[in-house]
Parts: structure tokens; C-alpha cells; sequence
């Protein structure tokens, strides 16, 4: 329940932030151009509203919806999901977006995708200033990884190291790994101290959709890394910190999974543990809890093996965030080939999907790592040119500035009605998905 909560408030507070950028890019441009914004909300309000506000003699209301998927700031003379057709049918004024020139009007549209993209800017060369860029090199993980049955299947085994694809050098573990592997023809790994390749199917990305099974884990040996506790099972049994278990009832176990798969089959059951201390092997007789654990802190990955940071001075984590962004935004663009098969339709995923995005602890650099990639996922997928979305608007435009010939208000409005229900059907077809998996897989 605590991991739930912790990244349920993550991305309520991730999205807020995104939402009201977005807006509030919308919201600059049509003020720079003296069009009236009457609304300004964060989350939708229908029916009444958790909180509002209006400066006297001012034109915006100020708002907090109570239903959070999404948010609005409502333009006058504009059809969007408002649908005030009262007011598109009154004689056009001076401070209405239908009023002002197909230029702004195609600003005031794309103020709010343009803001996007420049938070996730932003925030990636922050994070870089901040933390550094800091990850942990294939080559260093010196026990290879656990792959999973999708990847055994074409020839990977279990303590592989990656080395290349076609014959570029893979240097961290991650998405893009996994995309070098998956689209590449061949793949060089280690195996035993002796390079072997793999040939990699034309369809892997799809079998890695379908069978839903991931890529692989990083492998690593289970060494304490502090003690949960003083009645802990592992402090009443005498282990200490830094102390790496080797064996569970005398069956030898090299990474943290295989301790974690022996120690679920014994819940609640006495085991002798043997580990090294100060490189001498010892044993110690420990009782399990109800859930199979120990009561111990482990070292993860990052602290086991060497990892490499770069550093970056304030003005150097700009080109650094600005390259990471729009390397992140074409990785992303060039996978949505996938969507449009029947593997990856399958996969899409609502709040669910991105809620585990976050990592169960909080965390400020992973925190503001996802939310850069989500504004650059929400940046690309308002400009698509779909009605009821802002590349909706876009493309309409486009065609008033090309044609010269403005679409009739009757024609903006079936557009607008026809993408809102098919945004509604992706948004109930998406989060269905999130929770077929959750009940049944």
C-alpha cells in the first residue's frame, strides 16, 4: 500500500506540473495577443469545482477541478471540448481567437506543445547540473544478466554480457539497449571469457510485446548492505553488513534472485545460510518471516559494481539536456511504428502503465526524469493531428493558411466531437488494458 501511494502522489504531482505548463503555454500566447482566456483550470471541472478564483475586474477564473485527467484553459471565440456553441454564435469580437489572424491562431495552438518539450529541456539539463549523468557500464556488470524466456528463446543465456550490436558498442543497460538489441541483425555478447553472436529475428520487438516478459535483469550477489532492525531475523542470527550469502540449506546460490526464489519457497522455516565475511566462508541458521524475508537492507548494482558519472558545470548542462531531449523525443517517435501492431496495440497502458514509471521510493532524479520523458511523450502526442487535440487545431489551420478557405464552426464542431470520442474510446481502451493485467496476469 505505501509503494502505491508513493507513486500515485508522484504522478499526481507530475502530471499537475505538466498540465499547467502545457496550459499556461496556451495561456502566454493568447494573452500576447490580447485574446480573452476565461477559464484557467488545472483538472476538469464538471458540475462544480474544488477551488476558484477571479481578481477583480479581471477575465480569468482561476480553478481546481475535482476530476484530475487533464486540464483547460478555455480561449474565447474557440471551439475545443467546451463546446459553448452560444458564444460561436454571437458576432465575432476583437478579443476572441476567431478574430485574429491564422499566424497567432496557430501560435496561441502550439504555445502549449512548445512548452512541453521546453520543461523536458529544462529539466534534463537541471537533473545533468544537479546529479550528473551517472550510470553503470555493461562492461562492468561482471556477471552478465538474467535474460528472460523471449530472449533465451533466440540463443541468450544467463550471465551473457552485452558487448555490441551490428557491431556498435552497447555501453549502459536500459531502453536503449534494449532497442540497439532488438532492431539490430546480430548481437556480440561474452560468454565464459569467449565472444559469441546471436542473430536477433526480424520481429523481436513484437515477441518482446507479445510474450510481455521484459528483456532482461542485471545479475548480482546478494550482499547486505544494512540490517532492518534490531530483532531482525539476520541481526538475531549474528550477520553483519557487507556479509555476501552464497548458499541457502547447502544449495550454492550466486545472485540476489536465486536467494530471493529459495528464501519465498521457505517462508516462515529455519535455513542455514552460508556467506563470506572478510573472504572467509561461514554459516548461520535463520528464521524466515511470514513473507520469506530476513530483515536486511541489500546492496544494489550501483554500489556492487563501478559505476561512471559525468559531471557538468550550469552553462555545459544545457547542450548536454537539450541533446538528451530531443535523442529521448526521436527514440520515442520512432517506436510508435509500433503501436499500429497487434503486439504493441496490446501493450498500451493507461495511468496504471505510467504510474509505474516511478520508482517505489522517492526519489528527486528519477522523480524529474519522468516527468521530463512524460512532457515530451505529451508534447508529441497533443501535436499528432487528431480533432479535439492541439495538432487538430494545427492542421486546420495549416489548411486555412494554405487554402486560403477558413472551415465552417459546423464542420470545427463535428471534428471536435468526432476526436473527443475517439480520445474518450483510447482513454477507456488504455486503461482497460492497465486493468485486465492487474486482475489477471
Amino acid at each position: 500500500m505505501e509503494t502505491f501511494l508513493i507513486k500515485a502522489l508522484q504522478l499526481i504531482l507530475s502530471l499537475s506540473i505538466l498540465v499547467l505548463v502545457h496550459e499556461f503555454g496556451h495561456f502566454l500566447f493568447a494573452r500576447l495577443f490580447k485574446v480573452r482566456v476565461e477559464k484557467f483550470y488545472l483538472f476538469f471541472d464538471p458540475w462544480f469545482a474544488l477551488f476558484r478564483y477571479k481578481w477583480k475586474n479581471g477575465e480569468t477564473e482561476y480553478g481546481i477541478g475535482w476530476l484530475p485527467l487533464g486540464g483547460y484553459c478555455k480561449i474565447s471565440g474557440m471551439i475545443d471540448e467546451s463546446m459553448d456553441k452560444e458564444q460561436m454564435a454571437q458576432p465575432p469580437q476583437s478579443y476572441e481567437f476567431r478574430s485574429k489572424s491564422a499566424g497567432k491562431r496557430l501560435l496561441i495552438m502550439i504555445g502549449g506543445v512548445l512548452f512541453n518539450f521546453l520543461l523536458a529541456l529544462f529539466i534534463y539539463s537541471m537533473v545533468l547540473f544537479a546529479w550528473g549523468d551517472k550510470y553503470l557500464p555493461l562492461e562492468n556488470m561482471k556477471m552478465g544478466m538474467d535474460y528472460s524466456e523471449t530472449f533465451r528463446n533466440i540463443g541468450f543465456q544467463d550471465g551473457d554480457i552485452l558487448l555490441n550490436a551490428d557491431g556498435v558498442k552497447l555501453e549502459r543497460f536500459g531502453a536503449d539497449a534494449l532497442r540497439a538489441v532488438v532492431n539490430a541483425k546480430s548481437v556480440t555478447v561474452l560468454r565464459n571469457e569467449t565472444e559469441t553472436v546471436i542473430s536477433i529475428p526480424e520481429d523481436m520487438m513484437q515477441r518482446v510485446f507479445r510474450d510481455k516478459q521484459g528483456f532482461a535483469a542485471i545479475r548480482f550477489p546478494m550482499i547486505i548492505d544494512k540490517l532492518a532492525g534490531d530483532n531482525a531475523p539476520a541481526v538475531l542470527a549474528g550477520l553483519q553488513p557487507k556479509d555476501s550469502i552464497v548458499s541457502v540449506d547447502n544449495k550454492v546460490t550466486l545472485t540476489f534472485y536465486e536467494v530471493s526464489e529459495l528464501f519465498s519457497e521457505r517462508k516462515n522455516q529455519e535455513v542455514i545460510l552460508g556467506f563470506y565475511r572478510n573472504g572467509i566462508e561461514q554459516t548461520a541458521q535463520v528464521k524466515l518471516d511470514s513473507l520469506g524475508k530476513i530483515g536486511i537492507y541489500v546492496a544494489l548494482p550501483e554500489q556492487i559494481y563501478t559505476t561512471v558519472t559525468t559531471t557538468y558545470g550550469f552553462l555545459e548542462s544545457f547542450p548536454a539536456g537539450i541533446r538528451l531531449g530531443v535523442n529521448t523525443l526521436k527514440v520515442y517517435v520512432g517506436d510508435m511504428k509500433y503501436v499500429f501492431t497487434k503486439e504493441g496495440a496490446s501493450s498500451l497502458g493507461g495511468f496504471g502503465t505510467i504510474g509505474r514509471l516511478f520508482p517505489a521510493q522517492w526519489d528527486w532524479r528519477s522523480f524529474w526524469m519522468t516527468t521530463a520523458f512524460l512532457s515530451i511523450i505529451l508534447a508529441f502526442m497533443n501535436i499528432l493531428p487528431i480533432p479535439a487535440l492541439d495538432g487538430g487545431h494545427v492542421m486546420f489551420l495549416l489548411y486555412e493558411v494554405i487554402t486560403r478557405r477558413k472551415p465552417s464552426d459546423k464542420f470545427l464542431e463535428y471534428a471536435q466531437i468526432t476526436g473527443m470520442l475517439l480520445l474518450f474510446g483510447l482513454l477507456i481502451y488504455a486503461n482497460g488494458n492497465d486493468l485486465f493485467r492487474f486482475i489477471f496476469e
